[in-house]
């Protein structure tokens, strides 16, 4: 049985990837199994894999809205569109999580030109100018132009007395491989859903238990979006600011449910 994946590509089903998939974002084993063999009757051969996402995500919540919810993530990050606020917000708190300072949309002199630039982190003796490339689609890649275009802008700003400053290319989705190899041969850092191996976003995500409001089950798309207006992005800090709830329309026990879902997701917040 074929399976299409976003970027056109299709493979075989593997059902030990999807029981491992639902397995990290908290779900027992033997539901994991269970939720596979229920979505494996369903399958039929070109089947896309954000059908057997759905399939398996609306088994989860119906079990374990927490585990759901981690499971979303790769969704949820698309739900940050259309502005690409979010996203850079999101990033910068990312880092801050793992004990970095970062700020967002800061003008640099170059030598040549003024640079906006979405996210900068300091990091030890360096500091990273980065790009934040949202994508509001799961099959859409970063390419070799953005790559190029980030590394001149680096090149400007440390022509202008920055030597310490390093290119920082952060995406939602995934580089294609020129992007890839020339971020690679100019020393251009790159964080995207699957790379750099044991550094992805994902896993950091993971690590740092840093969720966004959009991976909640609990929230319409439109409340979702009316959080986002109000620049109110981390799960964590709605479950400590539960009173924004009511302005977006969510009182009583559905106001409760959010934030229960919330402080489940982020327990340490």
């Amino acid at each position: 049985m074929r399976i299409a994946k976003a970027d056109g590509i299709t493979e075989e089903f593997q059902p030990q990837k999807l029981i491992e998939s639902l397995e990290r974002a908290g779900a027992p084993r033997d539901l994991a199994e269970h939720i596979e063999q229920e979505v494996a009757e369903e399958l039929y051969d070109g089947i896309t894999t954000h059908e057997i996402y759905g399939g398996a995500f609306a088994r989860l919540r119906r079990e374990r809205r927490p585990a759901a919810a981690r499971y979303s993530v790769k969704r949820a990050l698309i739900e940050f569109g259309p502005s690409g606020f979010p996203f850079e917000s999101y990033i910068a708190d990312l880092f801050r999580a793992e004990g970095f300072t970062a700020e967002v949309d800061q003008i640099i002199k170059g030598a040549c030109v003024e640079h906006e630039v979405d996210v900068i982190v300091h990091k030890e003796n360096t500091t990273l100018y980065g790009e934040a490339k949202f994508h509001n689609a799961l099959g859409i890649k970063t390419d070799l132009k953005v790559a190029l275009y980030v590394a001149a802008r680096i090149d400007d700003i440390k022509a202008a007395h920055h030597p310490d400053a390093t290119g920082l290319l952060v995406t939602n989705t995934k580089f294609t491989d020129k992007a890839l190899a020339y971020a690679q041969c100019r020393g251009l850092e790159l964080l995207s859903w699957d790379y750099p191996q044991n550094q992805t976003l994902h896993e950091r995500i993971e690590r740092a238990k840093l969720y966004p409001v959009t991976a909640l089950t609990s929230l319409s798309k439109r409340e979702k979006n009316a959080l986002l207006s109000q620049r109110m992005v981390l799960c964590g800090d709605l479950a400590k600011h539960g009173e924004l709830l009511p302005n977006i329309g969510v009182v009583g026990k559905r106001a409760e449910t959010v934030i229960e879902e919330a402080g489940a997701l982020c327990p340490a917040v």
